[in-house]
């Protein structure tokens, strides 16, 4: 068991804003500092990683663990957390939790220099397989920002004697942050309303964390044009108007039917239109048999590249995932939200309302969802953007 009765504190710093926005204030995470070395080396830290010259600065540099996965929301969390910490103490080290490949947060760990745990499905491998990859990572704390990996992770992380904080991203508290809250650190939430269904001790408002290379994009629209679109890229693109649609991290199928029903005749009408295309894996394959190949729409399964693409983007017709939205509100692009409603607690909708009300966000359920509606809107804004 690591005791607790000295602690050291962890500065991330994130602004603090309205309860909505992200922020960047402080937060103090304890961080047990005594018998630390008990537990073993860690071994899983790839050669790009700070290499400690004693056993005492091996002993003595912040590692943080994350467990995350499922929606994009988690992942993308996780990994704008780690930046800041590693933006903050240059020393630290990191090790994401995740589900094996493929999965995004492999994928996405792959394309960073951060080392990757598989945690597997199943709960009792789960549970075995995060305790072994707590144990030799030896982590001062465990921040869990949700996904099917973050439970096991966390109860590992108590049977370790590991501190643990979560991080929910949501207008509504997921099962897991409920069940875990009473044990956890602290409860660090995105939205005020969780709050009262939570520990209120525990728990503090700080919005929702958003990668750098968002916040602090610089690249030209005609930059960002030339690598979606690298002919349109060479002439002025002030005129250019240029839709993206997100269908989620998975997919949605109803989104990307009422694209496909329209995008060829918005693109035939409006010749100086634009569309960047996210299906989602799932869809991509089916959609890419039905879509007409057009030199103004750029079809992909997934974005990467996000600071480029809010770059070149006028309007964004999006899932109401919390982080996207974040991200949407960061950027201050004008959006169209179609939450999902299966999703427990239904807390895309709550967000999706929440955007409406902070900056005019246009939100469309899926009973209203058609080609005609969506493609109604869509003019609507850009024309509006474009007056104003």
């Amino acid at each position: 068991m690591v005791a607790t009765t000295h602690r050291r504190w962890l500065l991330l710093p994130v602004r603090r804003l309205p309860s909505r926005q992200p922020m960047k204030t402080p937060v103090c995470i304890p961080i047990p500092t005594r018998n630390r070395a008990r537990l073993p080396r860690c071994h899983l830290s790839r050669s790009s990683d700070p290499t400690p010259t004693s056993e005492a600065q091996a002993t003595d540099s912040l590692r943080v663990a994350f467990a995350c996965g499922g929606a994009g929301g988690h992942v993308y969390a996780a990994f704008a957390l780690a930046e800041e910490v590693q933006a903050s103490l240059p020393g630290s080290r990191s090790l994401f939790l995740g589900a094996p490949a493929p999965s995004l947060e492999s994928a996405t760990a792959a394309s960073s220099s951060y080392p990757f745990a598989p945690v597997p499905p199943c709960l009792p491998r789960a549970l075995l397989a995060a305790a072994l990859h707590l144990y030799h990572f030896r982590p001062h704390v465990l921040v869990a920002t949700g996904g099917p990996p973050a439970l096991p992770s966390c109860l590992a992380a108590l049977l370790l004697g590991l501190p643990f904080v979560i991080q929910d991203q949501d207008a509504g508290p997921a099962p897991a942050t409920r069940l875990l809250a009473p044990l956890s650190r602290r409860v660090f939430l995105a939205f005020n309303a969780p709050v009262r269904l939570l520990p209120k001790r525990k728990c503090a408002v700080y919005g929702n964390p958003v990668r750098m290379s968002i916040r602090n994009r610089r690249m030209s629209k005609a930059a960002a044009m030339a690598r979606f679109f690298p002919r349109a890229g060479l002439v002025e693109a002030e005129g250019m108007e240029v839709v993206l649609v997100l269908a989620g991290t998975v997919g949605s199928p109803q989104i990307n039917v009422a694209v496909l029903n329209m995008y060829y005749e918005m693109l035939s009408r409006r010749k100086n239109r634009y569309i960047i295309w996210q299906t989602g894996p799932e869809d991509f394959c089916e959609m890419e048999s039905l879509v007409r190949a057009h030199r103004r729409l750029f079809l992909t399964p997934f974005l990467h590249e996000m600071d480029m693409t809010y770059a070149a983007t006028d309007v964004v017709v999006s899932r109401a995932g919390s982080v996207a939205c974040t991200e949407i509100l960061v950027t201050g692009k004008p959006a169209i939200l179609i939450p999902l409603p299966t999703i427990v607690d239904d807390h895309q909708t709550k967000n999706a309302y929440i955007m409406a009300d902070v900056m005019g966000a246009r939100v469309i359920t899926e009973d209203e969802l058609d080609s005609s509606s969506l493609t109604c809107i869509i003019d609507e804004i850009v024309e509006f953007s474009y007056n104003n």
